[in-house]
């Protein structure tokens, strides 16, 4: 019987560990490889993490997904409001000077309603009339809103083709003369008859502004039955205005 003899050397695989001595770990070098998991989006691979690989196997891949911007959401905040400054400052313009002569648009102010602009006019003109009357604000903005509803049912009875919309806006703008006027009345509120004029002349230059755009050749002989309510109608404005 032949003596056992030495056992023959044993070679590791790739996927066994082997044990070195620390005398012969100096010449050993190496790295681990991560593994190489790759992840199809358009196109482009890209390495997925541990934590992310993880997820999409227990079923949680749809926490990483990510939408692609709409550029609908990247609007301005005045566009997505659809508040136009330059087209608020033109009727601003076509209001404050209704003259024929100078050359401006005056239709688009009927044509093309807005609702921001009229309501700042109406909101700076209820500031300007809190002048130790807080409740005017709200009611000045009643008086807007209702106002404008009876001088578009008048209008429309009349025979007038117009939108409530385009008469909320007329109505509101119109405003702007009464607010020019304003600081006048502050200076000249001692004299009287100054005093009273130049309220005459607001209520005019507001109610013509007004009138001349609601107001078109499709009334004919009825002009005078709409005219005459948006007279009164200004007046009651500034009554709230100054008080009396």
């Amino acid at each position: 019987m032949q003596p056992p003899g030495p056992s023959p050397a044993y070679s590791p695989t790739n996927g066994d560990f082997t044990f070195v001595s620390s005398a012969d770990a100096e010449d050993l070098s190496g790295s681990i490889a991560s593994p190489d998991v790759k992840l199809n989006l358009g196109g482009d691979f890209i390495k997925e993490s541990t934590a992310t690989t993880f997820l999409r196997q227990r079923g949680y891949g749809w926490l990483l997904e990510v939408e692609d911007d709409d550029p609908e959401d990247n609007k301005p905040l005045l566009e997505e409001l659809d508040i136009d400054l330059k087209d608020i400052y033109y009727k601003i313009r076509c209001v404050l000077m209704p003259m024929p002569s100078l050359g401006f648009n005056r239709q688009v102010v009927r044509d093309n309603p807005d609702f921001w602009g009229p309501l700042a006019v109406v909101l700076f003109f209820s500031m300007i009339s809190l002048y130790g009357q807080f409740r005017v604000v709200s009611w000045i903005i009643t008086i807007w809103i209702f106002g404008s509803l009876t001088i578009f049912l008048l209008a429309r009875v009349l025979g007038g083709e117009v939108a409530y919309g385009q008469v909320l806006g007329v109505i509101g703008y119109s405003l702007l003369p009464l607010i020019v006027i304003a600081p006048i009345l502050l200076v000249v509120g001692s004299f009287e008859v100054v005093s009273t004029l130049i309220k005459l002349f607001g209520v005019f230059w507001a109610a013509y502004s007004a009138a001349s755009l609601l107001v078109g050749e499709e009334f004919k002989t009825k002009k005078p039955l709409l005219i005459y309510p948006i007279f009164l109608l200004y007046i009651y404005f500034l009554s709230l205005y100054t008080g009396v």
